[in-house]
């Protein structure tokens, strides 16, 4: 048992004496982290756009997106799931592991911000009616959550291009401070849904 324990401990090592060893690639960084800046302009715009009622698109006779809603909470929720599976996962070593957690993240990520998107571009707002302490409760964690997703994206962007073009040093300076700020953005999404769920 402790043989076992021993040879996982230097996989886990080996694994990651493996990737550190990759020469980073300075250039593709560089070109990717342009790309980065103008995806995020570009969806700032558009989220910014989005809520905007003459530019609703109408959809046709017997079309909804009311049930996009929960779906964008259960995005969230997988979005928080992969990134503690990936932080897990990168200090036990596992970095095959980490890379596919993050992947997946990023992934659902996206998938996210289509949907958000498509429902916000076609659907009229439900604003929250609750009174009291709830509502102050809700209205800061919506702020946050709204001002963190934007602060957060293109540093979300930078980390990732930084794994992966091998700039290792770099990837773990940022990801100390990116990863609890997504953390807190993909749980926050689904506590503020259950929140407002009451009022659609």
């Amino acid at each position: 048992m402790l043989m076992n324990s021993f040879k996982s401990d230097g996989m886990m090592n080996d694994e990651r004496k493996e990737w550190l060893a990759r020469p980073p690639q300075e250039l593709l960084s560089k070109r990717l982290g342009l790309i980065a800046w103008i995806l995020t302009a570009a969806v700032l715009v558009l989220v910014g756009l989005m809520r905007r009622p003459e530019l609703r698109i109408p959809l046709p006779e017997g079309w909804s997106f009311a049930f996009l809603p929960p779906v964008h909470a259960a995005l969230n929720s997988l979005v928080a799931i992969a990134l503690l599976v990936a932080v897990v996962a990168v200090k036990r070593g596992k970095i095959s592991l980490h890379r596919r957690a993050i992947f997946a993240a990023m992934g659902l990520s996206v998938a996210f911000l289509l949907c958000y998107v498509a429902y916000h571009f076609t659907t009229e707002e439900t604003l929250y009616a609750g009174t009291g302490a709830m509502r102050g409760v809700y209205f800061f964690l919506l702020i946050s959550h709204i001002v963190l997703a934007g602060v957060s994206l293109p540093f979300i962007l930078f980390t990732f291009i930084s794994g992966w073009t091998n700039r290792f040093a770099a990837h773990r300076r940022l990801a100390v401070w990116v990863f609890p700020m997504w953390l807190y953005v993909a749980v926050t999404g689904p506590i503020c849904y259950l929140l407002l769920k009451p009022y659609y």
